[in-house]
């Protein structure tokens, strides 16, 4: 999120720091409060100051993600990001100005480490205290960044940013992962939240004179993704049954609501952007377009976000270099217009040719950037997304008759979902298992691992192989027949691996183990009652594959 410096707000009492004076509050009489013989200054937010109007909005968020979009987050796990950077922030300044200052900055930055982090495992429940001190870790580590680096006498990157990013390169997605880029269906919640972000984000970068950013860093995202949307990149994702590719990608990530909290609360951090206009917007333009690089290349929804992230890092590494390239904040020069007809002429009015090429060189990166990550999104996972599966399916023997269905229920979540995974689209679903597991037994019995992977991936497909390979290690193989009773269909989102959505298929009935030796001879054959959990999902785009067993009401 946004930061602002306490110590400088310390060091006026009744004043917050913004950097257009015009936006600085009243000065009030000065609090205090006495302990023995001593006196210690108090300076309390005001209700001008940003700070507290961008708290507003991220405090909504987190209500509504607790009560009606069902963020997999705590309470703890929030306050104990919140409650140690407060800690933290007081400390901080007072050891720095004896001033006692209402932590504002440093709340921000523990509240938007708990709006974006997420640690796989964490049960749902409002109150669980699961892993809570990662939360109070990492906001403390990106915290501190601001005091350990450093330039020109403030914190150089975006805490919230810089802490993010490490924590998902070192922990990995089995450890740390951000929020998905699409949180719900849009239902009345989400309708309100896209209202908060919009609406305070609106209001509070135009109070702060960083619309221009803004607007050129969102414009130049969707020029970068409408070109890898044109090569046709997928990514996985666990809010979507398919990769998401093509046209749905661009749609996804352009009104994805994290995009919107990266474009207002983020990236518009007035301590962390250049100062002039023309400084802003093209510092936008490079956010954008370092990130579209780093993207590109990116086939899971992690790896997508987290390189969102880090172009906002290496943007800010580059902004002491950025700031000599672009005109004085304030000066004559510092307006959009003239900046364009400097480039054009490849030469500055003030300073000579040399800034002139330089700033065409930073017009050019950006370009490049954006260029290069369609290069990188040629390699595309839409290859696997066009295989022949159906195609050897069609001449294989499978003896599943559609006429005979199970009796089949729905979860309301899966409607809620997807509305299609209902009557006929339901039993199609069922259909597909039927026949996947006929073909399973196809492959093990004639020692083909290649039909395997037309109806398996994932955890089903590693089970299979392993189970093929032993029957050619002991030269007996062992098929399950299933007679399937009844199916209840559940919405499986996966957490801690940001992979694609699946169905949980419900299953009871009849399983019958057939045993045959090394030539095929059935050797002996058992029926009993089985209850389990048939994971499926459209891992490669087109049919439903088998991608987990699980023991029923699991997961």
């Amino acid at each position: 999120m946004g930061d602002w410096d306490e110590e400088r707000t310390a060091s006026t009492p009744g004043v917050a720091l913004l950097d257009p004076p015009a936006l600085a509050a009243e000065p009030s009489p000065p609090r205090a409060i006495h302990i023995g013989a001593r006196t210690y200054p108090v300076v309390l937010p005001k209700l001008r100051d940003p700070r507290l109007h961008v708290a507003a909005v991220v405090i909504t968020l987190h209500v509504l993600g607790q009560v009606g979009l069902r963020f997999q987050v705590s309470v703890p796990q929030i306050l104990a990001a919140i409650l140690t950077t407060a800690i933290i922030g007081v400390v901080g300044t007072f050891r720095s100005t004896g001033t006692i200052v209402w932590p504002a900055s440093a709340m921000l930055t523990g509240s938007g480490i708990a709006l974006i982090l997420r640690v796989p495992g964490t049960p749902r429940s409002h109150w669980s205290f699961h892993s809570w001190w990662m939360f109070a870790g990492i906001a403390a580590f990106s915290l501190l960044t601001k005091y350990v680096v450093k330039y020109r006498g403030s914190h150089l990157f975006n805490p919230s940013n810089l802490g993010l990013v490490i924590a998902f390169l070192l922990l990995g997605s089995t450890r740390a992962e951000p929020l998905d880029f699409w949180w719900a269906p849009l239902n009345a919640w989400m309708s309100t939240a896209y209202a908060v972000i919009l609406v305070g984000g609106l209001l509070i970068t135009w109070r702060l004179h960083l619309l221009g950013a803004a607007a050129a860093f969102y414009g130049a995202l969707a020029a970068g993704m409408g070109l890898i949307a044109v090569s046709g990149h997928c990514v996985t994702a666990r809010w979507a049954f398919t990769p998401v590719c093509g046209s749905d990608l661009f749609r996804v990530i352009m009104t994805s609501p994290e995009i919107l909290i990266f474009l207002f609360f983020m990236i518009t951090d007035p301590k962390t952007v250049p100062k002039g206009r023309v400084g802003r917007v093209v510092f936008g333009l490079l956010v954008a377009a370092v990130s579209i690089l780093l993207m590109a290349p990116q086939t899971t929804e992690f790896g997508t976000k987290v390189a969102l992230l880090g172009g906002l890092v290496l943007v800010c590494a580059f902004r002491p270099i950025l700031e000599r390239l672009v005109p004085a904040p304030g000066s004559e020069d510092d307006r959009l217009g003239r900046f364009l007809v400097s480039l054009v002429r490849g030469r500055d009015r003030r300073r000579g040719a040399l800034v002139g090429v330089g700033r065409l060189a930073v017009i050019g990166v950006a370009c490049s950037a954006i260029s290069l990550g369609v290069v990188a999104a040629g390699a595309s996972t839409r290859s696997a997304v066009t295989d022949d599966s159906e195609t050897l399916i069609g001449r294989l023997p499978h003896d599943v008759n559609p006429s005979t269905f199970p009796s089949i229920s729905i979860d309301q979540g899966v409607l809620d979902w997807n509305h299609e995974i209902s009557g006929a689209g339901a039993q199609q679903v069922v259909l597909t298992l039927g026949e996947n597991l006929d073909i399973e037994n196809q492959a093990m019995l004639r020692k083909d691992p290649a039909i395997l992977t037309t109806v398996d991936h994932g955890d089903r497909l590693d089970a299979m192989r392993r189970r093929l390979s032993d029957a050619e290690a002991s030269g007996t193989t062992v098929v399950e027949r299933y007679v399937i009773d009844s199916v209840h269909v559940t919405l499986l989102v996966p957490f801690g691996k940001q992979d694609g959505l699946s169905l949980g298929l419900e299953s009871r009935g009849t399983a019958t183990k057939e045993t045959y030796d090394s030539a095929g001879r059935l050797q002996s054959h058992v029926s009993a009652p089985f209850a389990t959990t048939f994971v499926v999902r459209r891992a490669t785009g087109a049919r439903w594959l088998d991608v987990a067993e699980l023991p029923l009401h699991a997961g």
